[in-house]
C-alpha cells in the first residue's frame, strides 16, 4: 500500500485500540494504581523493566514488587533502611531477581536524591531529536551505585545497537498525553515527537509486513527504520502508532 493508504490503515487501527480497554490486560495498569508523580514513574519503570514474557505473569510480578515496597514505591526507595531490602529475598521474574531489584532501588534512590528525580535525568536531553542519549545518561546514573555487573543487562544501551524496547515503552508512558487515560503525560519537559517506538516481536513483525522495516533483527538499526517511517506519518506524535502495530500483532495475529 502507498503512504496515504498506510496512514489511513494505521489511523483506523490506532483508534480501534487506543482506549481504556487496552490497560485491562496490559502491564500499564500497574502505574495507574497510583496518583503521586514519583510513585507513578517508579511503578512504570519497574513494570517496564520486567515486561517480557506472558503479560499475566508480568502483571502478577509487578504487583508483587509494589507489595514488597508497601505499595508506596517512592517512600520506600528514598527512606528504606538496608534491613528493609531483605523483603526482596526470593523475588524473581525470569532472569530479573532480587539482586537486580535491589540494584534498581539503590540506583533510583541515588537519582532522586542526587539528580532531583527521573525526569530531570532524561530532561538533560530535552533538545535532542531522539532520546537514545537520554537513555544512556539514565543508565550511567543508575550504574554509578555499587552493583553486580549482571544487573546491567536489565538497562539496555541504545548506543550499543539495542532497540531498548522496555525503556522506550516507559518513556512513551511518561511523555505521551493522557487524553484517553492510557499514557500519563507526566513529563512536560520532553515532547512526544522525541519518542521512539517500543520495538518488540509483535510491532517488528507487523512493521515488516507493512514494509516499514527491512532489517531482520529487532535492534537499534531496525528501530531507526521504524522511527523514520512513523515520523513520515505523524512527526508530532509518531509512537501513537505503537498501539496500532501492537494491536495488529497480538490481537489480530497480523
Amino acid at each position: 500500500m502507498n503512504q496515504n493508504e498506510l496512514k489511513s490503515f494505521l489511523d483506523t487501527k490506532f483508534h480501534q485500540y487506543y482506549n481504556r480497554g487496552f490497560t485491562q490486560s496490559d502491564p500499564l495498569q500497574i502505574p495507574h494504581r497510583f496518583t503521586q508523580k514519583e510513585d507513578i514513574e517508579i511503578a512504570a519503570l519497574l513494570t517496564a523493566t520486567i515486561s517480557w514474557g506472558q503479560r499475566p505473569t508480568i502483571i502478577k510480578n509487578a504487583l508483587k514488587m509494589m507489595s514488597l515496597m508497601d505499595d508506596a514505591p517512592y517512600d520506600f526507595i528514598v527512606n528504606h533502611k538496608p534491613s528493609d531490602l531483605s523483603a526482596f529475598d526470593g523475588f524473581v521474574h525470569r532472569t530479573f531477581n532480587s539482586d537486580d531489584l535491589i540494584f534498581f532501588v539503590k540506583g533510583l534512590r541515588h537519582i532522586y536524591k542526587a539528580h532531583h528525580g527521573l525526569e530531570s535525568v532524561f530532561a538533560q536531553h530535552k533538545h535532542d531529536p531522539f532520546l537514545h542519549d537520554a537513555i544512556f545518561t539514565f543508565r550511567e546514573c543508575m550504574c554509578s551505585v555499587p552493583h553486580q555487573k549482571r544487573s546491567e543487562k536489565h538497562l539496555s544501551n541504545p548506543l550499543n545497537n539495542s532497540a531498548a524496547k522496555r525503556l522506550h515503552m516507559f518513556l512513551r508512558w511518561m511523555v505521551r498525553p493522557s487524553d484517553q487515560g492510557i499514557d500519563f503525560g507526566l513529563w512536560r519537559s520532553l515532547k512526544p515527537s522525541q519518542l521512539s517506538c517500543p520495538l518488540d516481536v509483535h510491532t517488528g513483525n507487523v512493521a515488516r509486513k507493512l514494509g516499514m522495516i527491512k532489517r531482520k533483527p529487532n535492534d537499534r538499526k531496525a528501530l531507526d527504520e521504524l522511527d523514520n517511517a512513523l515520523r513520515a506519518l505523524d512527526p508530532l506524535d509518531p509512537v501513537r502508532y505503537d498501539y496500532a502495530l501492537f494491536g495488529l500483532g497480538i490481537f489480530e495475529n497480523f
